[in-house]
């Protein structure tokens, strides 16, 4: 199963966090969102399909997130949980950690927005359009 969302980059993506990445719908990004990797997504955890979430909230789920943007593709991969909640309204957030709230959409991430690849994060940067796939298995 998945869930794609449709987002762009903005002048202030510097993904330099160290234990999330974020995609939201917000339509602006502070120079202090160092986690946030795209804006204006066209959706947001809470529209997501019911069974998708229910999926998502098994233990021994696969999660991986793919971003794509200007002929560059970055996946990360984590795992699910039984705590997540998929309603928030605004972000989507991966996280290396275990935390789990309401904008949480993978937990144990492989790496966070710094470990993104360069040229990805600088097309972002330069604010092309951006496509994430979140698949679950």
């Amino acid at each position: 199963m998945e869930e794609v969302i449709h987002a762009r980059g903005h002048e202030n993506v510097t993904a330099e966090h160290a234990s999330t990445f974020e995609v939201t719908t917000d339509d602006y990004l502070t120079p202090a969102g160092d986690c946030i990797l795209a804006i204006e997504a066209d959706r947001a955890p809470a529209d997501f399909d019911p069974d998708f979430v229910a999926a998502c909230r098994d233990a021994d789920a696969t999660i991986t997130v793919t971003l794509e943007a200007d002929g560059h593709t970055e996946s990360v991969t984590g795992r699910g949980d039984p705590a997540l909640e998929f309603t928030n309204e605004r972000s989507a957030v991966g996280r290396t950690s275990d935390y789990v709230d309401d904008r949480t959409i993978v937990n144990s991430a492989e790496f966070a927005a710094e470990g993104f690849d360069r040229d990805l994060v600088a097309a972002l940067s330069d604010g092309a359009e951006a496509t994430v796939t979140i698949t679950v298995e």
